[in-house]
């Protein structure tokens, strides 16, 4: 896919999220059926680059619960959800948790570190290629999420932001 249609196409779902999260704010979080559905299948193998070029790979997550944030630095609702992802990594990566950030961004891991840095990142991030994008069944917005179980089932996906406390309960009953 072509970095022109790949914004594009991001951009496009990144400006209705938006939408949707202004009108969260103001009606509560939308209900989707996406959201409260467990999805069950297993999750896909892959392996990517982390910032410093260190292959990540999904084994090394066996027997962990992990969640998969399709994300970007330009992305409004993934920038807002940042904090609660660096709330969850301390106070559940103990307990088996481990968040990856999977970034979108055509500017590479430079620009994506600095970002990272800026925002107190805790938690892995890596870079993300076409084939592990289309692993996932293809992200057509930002950000989209993966919750994995300890078994490596997907057990929830979403599309769009949700409010932290409602993502921590979902995380919390992964856990446990």
């Amino acid at each position: 896919m072509t970095a022109i249609k790949r914004f594009c196409r991001i951009s496009v779902f990144s400006a209705i999220t938006a939408l949707a999260v202004v009108a969260g704010l103001f009606l509560g979080p939308p209900v989707r059926a996406e959201d409260a559905t467990v999805v069950a299948q297993m999750a896909p193998v892959w392996k990517l680059k982390d910032l410093a070029g260190n292959e990540v790979r999904s084994d090394q997550f066996k027997g962990k619960v992990v969640v998969i944030d399709f994300w970007a630095t330009w992305c409004v609702p993934c920038v807002g959800e940042i904090p609660g992802y660096i709330e969850l990594q301390k106070k559940y990566g103990a307990d088996g948790l481990v968040i990856i950030g999977v970034s979108l961004d055509q500017k590479g891991p430079d620009h994506v570190r600095k970002f990272a840095e800026l925002k107190g990142m805790n938690y892995t991030i890596v870079m993300a290629d076409d084939s592990v994008e289309e692993s996932f069944g293809g992200i057509d917005a930002v950000p989209t999420t993966f919750l994995i179980s300890r078994d490596g089932r997907i057990v929830h996906r979403k599309r769009g932001a949700m409010p932290s406390a409602e993502y921590e309960k979902l995380v919390a009953q992964a856990l446990h």
